[in-house]
């Protein structure tokens, strides 16, 4: 069986499979997690092979274990990619969108792809059909627009997420709702139409946390696949796997 390793800021998730099939997934915080993790791995204890993307810190005896009892693949940016990086710094491109753009060119095979990943910042990656990962770019989430707003002001106030139904807001609540989610879905809209009129036959992969809230916002035909990072670890491994 293959154990795939989302390690987060907050939370590491895994994600057990049995040939293609997702058979168990768990989340785990980082508090205790190498204890914890030694329980999960008892629980699911056929794991032979291991993929681990990571862009928190993980506790470095959680990968001595996994060296030790299992094939382990741990991703980078100097790992086996369906793609040839063309980033100018390719040591700071952060894993996720590494793996990301490996499961864009694996599944969307010659076209161009754009990949939006509504997470704690979105960050936007972009392919093309010649598979030629190029960039993107960076701004905040969802998340961190409400809090930089109450952060950097003396007034306004730390709001949750609520999706407004309205455009005009009249009260300061209904404003700062107005502003970062309205905000937050014309600048996607815009990233989108921009990349739409330089570059035909585009493929747009939406995921994350906020993407099936988002989806129904976007103008332009998109493939939402909350999902997406998992799934690219899963089949990178695979590729990754062919190689060797």
């Amino acid at each position: 069986m293959l154990l795939v390793i989302d390690v987060g800021n907050t939370r590491v998730k895994l994600f057990v499979y049995e040939d293609n099939e997702l058979i168990s997934q768990q989340a785990l915080l980082h508090d205790n997690f190498y204890e914890n993790f030694l329980i999960f791995f008892k629980q699911n204890a056929t794991i032979s092979h291991v993929i681990l993307s990571s862009v928190g810190n993980l506790d470095l005896k959680v990968i001595e274990f996994l060296k030790k009892h299992t094939a382990f693949t741990q991703v980078t940016y100097q790992s086996a990619l369906p793609f040839v990086n063309d980033y100018a710094t390719p040591a700071t491109l952060g894993v996720d969108r590494i793996v990301l753009a490996a499961g864009a060119v694996l599944d969307y095979p010659n076209q161009n792809r754009l990949v939006i990943d509504l997470g704690t910042c979105i960050t936007y990656d972009f392919i093309t059909a010649d598979n030629h990962y190029k960039g993107g770019a960076i701004s905040p989430g969802l998340q961190m627009r409400y809090q930089a707003l109450a952060h950097f002001t003396a007034k306004l106030p730390l709001l949750s997420f609520e999706e407004p139904d309205y455009l005009i807001g009249n009260t300061t609540n209904q404003s700062i709702q107005s502003g970062v989610f309205n905000g937050f879905v014309n600048e996607i809209n815009g990233f989108i139409a921009d990349y739409e009129k330089h570059f035909t036959n585009l493929a747009v992969i939406l995921t994350g946390g906020d993407c099936e809230v988002l989806s129904k916002k976007i103008k332009s035909n998109i493939f939402v696949t909350p999902n997406f990072l998992t799934d690219s670890l899963k089949k990178l491994h695979d590729y990754i796997a062919t190689t060797q």
